[in-house]
């Protein structure tokens, strides 16, 4: 498999990656260079990949350790500038997700990093916990709990606003 593997690799899996990564960074162009730079560093270990269907596994793991990089480097620059939020909410975004799923969509996006990476993975992928435990580079115990944690922050949370 070569060139047009690669190729078929990014037409197949591009659009996913980069609803997982807008979700977790909240905006589509951030999320969108995420995911092109996860397709360069495939790109650049291809001749080395032993098993190509590992491929998939590995790019999910690249976009979310693209995203915590994204978000660290935001909250820096939130500590040096007073801590300003990066604008996340557009009309693109509104189309995206839609109006009925924004609700959601912010109470996820107010959730810590880990659970929110781990819902995400979860439910939007459809990602096991041995598969989430692969991509976050965590045990299963911990996705399990964290994702119980998680949910019941959601839960409290989404009610509080009705």
């Amino acid at each position: 498999m070569g060139r047009h593997g690669r190729d078929r690799v990014v037409l197949v899996h591009r659009l996913a990656l980069v609803r997982l990564a807008f979700l977790l960074v909240g905006d589509q162009e951030t999320a969108e260079d995420v995911v092109q730079d996860a397709f360069a560093a495939v790109y650049r270990r291809w001749g080395r990949l032993a098993d190509r269907g590992q491929v998939l596994p590995y790019l999910r793991t690249t976009v979310v350790n693209g995203c915590r990089m994204v978000l660290r480097r935001r909250a820096i620059i939130g500590r040096f500038r007073g801590h300003r939020e990066v604008p996340f909410w557009s009309a693109e975004a509104a189309a995206l997700l839609g109006e009925t799923r924004r609700q959601v969509f912010l109470a996820v996006r107010a959730l810590p990093r880990r659970q929110r990476e781990v819902l995400v993975l979860r439910f939007y992928l459809d990602l096991s916990e041995a598969e989430i435990a692969e991509v976050m580079g965590v045990s299963r115990g911990t996705v399990k709990s964290t994702a119980s944690r998680a949910l019941k922050v959601l839960a409290v949370n989404l009610q509080e606003e009705r």
